[in-house]
């Protein structure tokens, strides 16, 4: 009987490391809730469009309204995404590359989930509403509902779902600028068009390769039948050959200077040359390094636009 409180404690100690587990558990599929790798390119354009819209000078550079902006953005990206996976929880308990998000998998309740996404959605309106302003505010307002209650239904309706999808998709750039300077350019825009025309090849790479898992939860993000490897080539050629014409008016109206110009140029060609094999091919290899390509594309275009800005 002298080994009963040796028991206990050890059966104490695995009840801690088994809530220890499960809390873990929770905290990371309340993070997965929140797609961070999306996020961050989210952030990345948010910062960037902060970054061009700011005043020029160095010294007095808004850093904290810059922060403010980041955060309340991202609040709310994470809020869609969340709700996002809410909306489309039986279809992406079908699909192979989605059935081990934490909705799918129980890891987090439905009911959760739901105020989990609407708090940090309401949370992040009225963070970006009090820290920077009212259009700032707006254009997350309208980038959710766009997101959620156009392009999240169309998946599963039509093919041109990636169009409808990518006018959501390019606010952020517009978010940033908005919240540096309290409104709206045609330097502002000219950045939603270049993140509006990236999305087309980067989504076609996914696209592509998960395209039987697509097909299997019900969407349409693809045409099926003989049509689909024409629509998927010209979805990713036309945007990219366009996105490269398109990143070069920054230096050419002022915008940017020559560093800029020379990088915008040869990334837009090495892009251009990864839609093109994918466009030719259609293989998983080429649609993989596409999706890598684009994701490095995006962020180091960005990079020399912000820091030869003029």
């Amino acid at each position: 009987m002298a080994t009963e409180p040796i028991l206990a404690a050890l059966d104490i100690a695995a009840v801690r490391r088994r809530h220890g587990v499960v809390r873990s558990g929770v905290l990371s599929g309340y993070w997965s809730l929140t797609k961070p790798e999306v996020n961050f390119l989210i952030a990345v354009t948010v910062a960037a469009g902060f970054w061009m819209g700011a005043p020029t000078s160095f010294a007095h550079f808004p850093w904290t309204s810059l922060l403010h902006t980041l955060i309340g953005t991202v609040l709310v990206a994470s809020g869609a995404a969340t709700l996002n996976q809410l909306i489309e929880l039986r279809f992406d308990a079908q699909m192979r590359r989605t059935a081990r998000r934490p909705l799918v998998s129980r890891r987090i309740e439905p009911a959760h989930a739901l105020w989990f996404g609407i708090s940090l959605s309401v949370i992040g309106v009225i963070y970006l509403a009090v820290a920077t302003n009212a259009l700032a505010s707006l254009l997350s307002i309208l980038t959710l509902a766009g997101y959620l209650f156009l392009y999240t239904p169309l998946k599963r309706k039509t093919p041109l779902c990636t169009l409808i999808g990518a006018l959501p998709g390019a606010v952020p750039p517009l978010i940033g600028w908005a919240a540096a300077s309290g409104r709206l350019d045609g330097n502002a825009w000219l950045l939603f068009a270049i993140v509006f025309l990236w999305q087309f090849p980067h989504f076609m790479a996914i696209a592509w390769m998960y395209r039987e898992d697509y097909a299997r939860a019900g969407y349409v993000v693809v045409p099926a039948g003989k049509s689909k490897d024409r629509f998927v080539a010209w979805q990713t050629l036309l945007p990219s050959l366009a996105l490269l014409a398109v990143a070069l008016v920054p230096a050419i109206r002022g915008q940017s200077g020559m560093v800029y110009f020379a990088g915008a140029s040869i990334l837009g060609a090495v892009f251009l040359g990864y839609s093109a094999r994918f466009a030719f091919e259609m293989s998983a290899v080429s649609a993989r390094r596409l999706l890598f390509a684009s994701i490095l594309y995006l962020p180091l275009l960005l990079a020399f636009l912000a820091l030869d800005k003029k």
